[in-house]
């Protein structure tokens, strides 16, 4: 606790020459050092935030997409469409197999059988055959065994052991041993206290003589503890702490304020040739990007869309539109060819179709009027439909 409550006031002790001294030099040096790292820090640091939003977290999206796209939701499927109905069957299958067989076999077979077969003979023969011969026997166990083995107990053995031989013994303990036992005890004790009085007397001696050795000695080595530890409170540890509190505490708190402070310096001029960098990237890049983007591409490509583009994408347009046109027309005369051999082959009349719209000129199955934008008609076999003149 004093160790702690004086490093506490030594931080706020005022300043001296040597901190003074060093102070700029340790600060300037620790600033050179400092600098770099903190630059390629806030480099590595810019990096890492711009990878992580450019790269890892969509990637991490994607991924975690594909993985519920992928894996979880036909896992999802397959759990509640198959696994869930299959465990269901198997559970019901198993159920009707193994456990209702048993399950009757226990409650219609095992159970009547164990009760009306074993239980109910079992209990009859107790209560009417086991019980009677068991009070016979205890009836016929309490005359013939019993009350005259209770008898003899009593009124012989007892007396007996009582009168033959617990009396003499208690009239032997109390007029013979008792007094001998009482004798010999004080004989021994007499005798046990001389020989203490004089051990006694034997151990007070030794022990002073001891006693005075060990103060002796004990002396002489709190003296030597004494010696020894002024010596070395004299010789290392007070040039130690005087070395630490005067030198080495110093130096380290100046060191450790100077790396804080330069950490600090390092990071505004870090921001500053960043923000110098961003500078003069937007002007000597990005300005004169922008600047050709609005002033040429942005004209070039509107000249190229309306002068070029759209009239080529009209163009084009139209030529699908009357290629479509004419691969229409062509596949429609083909079919009309086809239909009129099949006419000329198998025989038949050429009128208007069921469904076939009235007043329209298309060349349809009762037509002859070809239009590519009319609805053509099926080409299964004519000999099953049913034509309908046009009334």
């Amino acid at each position: 606790m004093d160790d702690s409550k004086h490093q506490a006031l030594d931080r706020y002790e005022p300043d001296t020459a040597l901190t003074r001294l060093i102070r700029i030099p340790v600060r300037i040096v620790v600033l050179v050092l400092v600098l770099p790292v903190r630059m390629v820090w806030d480099l590595l640091a810019a990096g890492w935030h711009a990878v992580d939003r450019t790269l890892l977290r969509p990637l991490g999206r994607g991924l975690a997409w594909l993985a519920d796209t992928l894996v979880l939701t036909p896992l999802a499927w397959l759990f509640t469409n198959v696994l869930t109905p299959l465990a269901l069957a198997v559970t019901w299958l198993a159920t009707a197999l193994f456990i209702w067989p048993w399950i009757g076999l226990w409650r219609y077979v095992v159970v009547p059988v164990a009760k009306y077969g074993v239980a109910v003979p079992l209990v009859w023969l107790y209560a009417n055959l086991l019980t009677p011969l068991g009070h016979g026997a205890a009836w016929l166990f309490t005359t013939l065994v019993a009350v005259p083995a209770a008898a003899l107990w009593r009124y012989v053995l007892v007396p007996a052991a009582r009168y033959g031989v617990a009396v003499p013994l208690v009239w032997l303990y109390g007029a013979v041993l008792t007094p001998l036992g009482r004798g010999t005890a004080w004989v021994l004790d007499t005798v046990w206290q001389g020989t203490a009085w004089v051990f006694g007397k034997v151990w007070q001696g030794t022990a002073w003589v001891l006693g005075g050795v060990w103060k002796g000695i004990a002396a002489t080595g709190r003296g030597l503890g004494i010696a020894v530890t002024w010596l070395v409170m004299t010789l290392l540890v007070a040039p130690a702490s005087w070395l630490y509190r005067r030198v080495l505490a110093p130096v380290g708190r100046e060191i450790a304020e100077a790396a804080e402070v330069a950490w600090r310096i390092a990071g505004y001029l870090s921001r500053a040739v960043g923000r110098g960098i961003a500078w003069l990237f937007r002007h000597l890049i990005g300005v004169p990007v922008a600047w050709a983007y609005r002033t040429v591409c942005t004209p070039v490509g509107h000249f190229v869309r309306d002068a070029l583009w759209a009239p080529a994408r009209r163009a084009a347009a139209e030529a699908g539109r009357a290629a479509r046109g004419a691969l229409a027309t062509a596949r429609e005369t083909v079919r009309q060819a086809r239909r009129d051999a099949w006419r000329a082959l198998v025989g038949g009349t050429g009128g208007t179709r069921s469904g076939e719209p009235l007043g329209v000129s298309a060349r349809t199955l009762g037509s002859t009027t070809t239009v590519p934008s009319a609805a053509q008609a099926s080409e299964t076999s004519l000999l099953g439909e049913k034509l309908v003149k046009r009334g």
